[in-house]
């Protein structure tokens, strides 16, 4: 099962939800009764490499406990990446992920969290915008310069 890999040797591809499911407890995927994951599980779970799990457990994202070798998740660990990945999904920073998911231990009923996460949403998307304009941009004056291209070929022909 190879596909696409990031920086952290994570593959891009099988996160099986959106990012407001990541918001609503409602529209979770997967085992809502299991208490605790291997790293086997999680990986196979969210298409991600157990690399990419112990990347996370370093950037302090994770922090599963230890059984001898083997590491054992927490739903609260199972939680955390699901919303690093759909963090990384839209374009935020591995250090901009762990800011918002840190405010969660405030003990204010994810308040602060979810203002903070909306702010830097809006802000993310603004910059997104941005860059899809400059995409645009850089597209049209490729495109222009492809058509003068192609005439002086044609007429040297």
């Amino acid at each position: 099962m190879r596909g696409n890999m990031d920086s952290a040797g994570s593959r891009r591809g099988p996160v099986r939800s959106d990012l407001a499911s990541g918001f609503d407890p409602e529209h979770a995927s997967g085992d809502q009764t299991k208490e605790t994951f291997r790293i086997r599980d999680l990986a196979r779970e969210f298409g991600v490499t157990a690399r990419t799990l112990r990347f996370y457990e370093e950037c302090e994202l994770l922090a599963p406990r230890r059984e001898g070798q083997d590491r054992i998740y927490s739903r609260r660990d199972r939680a955390r990446l699901k919303l690093v990945l759909l963090g990384k999904k839209v374009g935020f920073s591995l250090e901009e992920i762990r800011a918002m998911l840190d405010l969660y231990d405030l003990g204010d009923g994810q308040a602060t969290q979810l203002r903070v996460a909306a702010k830097r949403f809006q802000e993310q998307i603004e910059r997104l915008k941005n860059q899809r304009r400059d995409i645009d941009t850089a597209i049209a004056e490729l495109e222009r310069a492809s058509e003068i291209v192609a005439q002086r070929l044609a007429e040297r022909s």
